[in-house]
């Protein structure tokens, strides 16, 4: 999107500043159109189909604000600034929450117009650059699990290696890492693809109970059983078995598990057949096998039988470039099952995820996901869209947490507060925070330069002073 590509449509009624205004932007370089009011910006949406929108909120017929909520929900991607006169900021900052990228405060200052301006559109060619990009790494993904990280690509390439083989694999981790997800890919790219996936996770099992569910068990084994039953490994026969949670096996169904392992045989529960099935073993575990062979917990020939191949998957804060990646791709799927039209996230929501460290990894952040796709009523995921623990700036009065907080963030929001509560004095501003006036106003021009977007920072000005 060169400079001589980037359209901006001006709305006001205010026919002086309006011609203004797209004077100004047409010497910088933009291509510019005018409406005198919203319902003709309405009419030149699709013909002009601007990049972005500056837009006044009071007009007559209807405001700005209406006019934004139909921009947005129309079918061009086009960004919205709104300005505002300076006793409605509240208004404007209202507008922000409902998606306006920035707002301007009249008079209008020709230099802080081209800055907003300016960053308004790159953030927007960032935004395409980065879906288009999002979109290839999409493909960089076996079954259903999606990085472009080294770590994950490491462990990309070890299931294509491993998985043609019979060999028993080993998938360690922590909780949430997608161990699960690890073990049917492999089967899916296995010569076993067309059979049985079958999974059980032993933790959840008591030892007679997990022994019958695993070899199966004859009639009149134990109370209850009234018939014969075939157990996982024969339901598993031409295919894989995927053992999960292996760490937490008693020793007597370790030693069962070892004779299938070297013989490939076994007997039901309560039965003397001697059975013999295909299957191969992948097991995972996110203990530390081989602590709990140096304790005594798990047999050692049993360990170097089930780890052939070892599998060592990353935590998400180990791979941290590929969370926004996963959260598109978990972003996409909620909003299809919810019938969301949900576009994507705010920076504050992004920074939040990227910046959290997901003690519960994967799992913990399509939690994350799925919650705010069914919590949000926009068309974008807000930071307060997330749960607590990932964005604790988010609370009632904006205050930056501490901890979590930069030493600028919690300078800028004690600095913006304390005017509002001057009514925009710096110097009583100055007095209260023990500073000069002379810092005030040049922290108020660095803000004017590279604002953020707090929910109570007011563009604030001197001129009280």
């Amino acid at each position: 999107m060169t400079s001589t590509k980037r359209r901006i449509l001006v709305v006001d009624d205010e026919a002086n500043a309006r011609t203004a205004l797209a004077e100004l932007l047409r010497d910088e370089g933009y291509d510019v159109e005018t409406a005198a009011d919203a319902f003709k910006a309405l009419g030149k949406l699709t013909s002009f189909a601007p990049h972005l929108m500056l837009t006044d909120l009071k007009m007559p017929g209807m405001d700005g604000i209406t006019l934004m909520k139909k921009v947005r929900s129309s079918e061009v991607d086009c960004d919205v600034i709104v300005m505002t006169a300076f006793g409605s900021v509240d208004t404007a900052v209202d507008a922000m929450r409902l998606g306006a990228v920035d707002y301007l405060t009249k008079p209008i200052n020709f230099d802080e117009l081209l800055i907003v301006a300016e960053r308004a559109l790159s953030n927007r060619l960032l935004r395409t650059e980065a879906s288009a990009m999002r979109a290839k790494l999409t493909e960089r993904r076996i079954g259903n699990m999606v990085g472009d990280s080294p770590p994950i690509q490491q462990v990309f390439k070890v299931i294509d290696q491993v998985a043609p083989s019979r060999a028993s694999v080993l998938i360690t981790g922590e909780s949430g890492t997608g161990k699960a997800l690890v073990a049917e890919a492999i089967h899916a790219q296995s010569r076993r693809a067309d059979g049985p996936f079958v999974e059980l996770h032993c933790a959840a099992l008591a030892e007679t109970l997990l022994e019958s569910e695993l070899f199966g068990h004859e009639r009149g084994a134990f109370t209850g059983a009234m018939a014969r039953r075939d157990g996982r490994f024969q339901k598993a026969h031409g295919g894989t078995l995927f053992l999960d949670e292996i760490g937490e096996i008693s020793p007597s169904v370790q030693v069962k598990l070892l004779r299938f392992l070297q013989e490939h045989e076994f007997e039901r529960v309560g039965g003397s057949q001697t059975l013999t099935v295909d299957v191969r073993i992948i097991a995972a575990t996110n203990r530390d096998l081989a602590a709990e062979v140096r304790k005594g917990n798990f047999r050692e020939d049993l360990y170097y039988r089930l780890n052939v191949v070892n599998i060592e998957l990353p935590a998400l804060r180990e791979r941290r470039s590929d969370i926004t990646l996963l959260a598109d791709h978990f972003l996409r799927k909620y909003a299809e099952e919810n019938d969301k039209q949900v576009a994507g996230f705010t920076d504050e929501a992004m920074s939040a995820l990227v910046g959290y460290d997901w003690p519960g990894n994967v799992r913990e952040l399509e939690n994350a996901i799925e919650r705010a796709v069914v919590m949000t009523t926009g068309d974008r995921i807000d930071a307060a869209n997330l749960p607590r623990d990932v964005a604790p700036l988010v609370n009632n009065n904006g205050m930056p947490p501490i901890p979590g907080s930069s030493l600028e963030d919690i300078e800028r929001y004690a600095i913006l507060k304390t005017l509002e509560a001057t009514g925009g004095s710096t110097s009583k501003a100055a007095d209260i925070l023990k500073v000069s006036v002379r810092k005030i106003q040049y922290k108020l021009h660095a803000y004017n330069e590279a604002p953020k977007s707090h929910t109570n920072a007011v563009q604030m000005s001197d001129a009280t002073d």
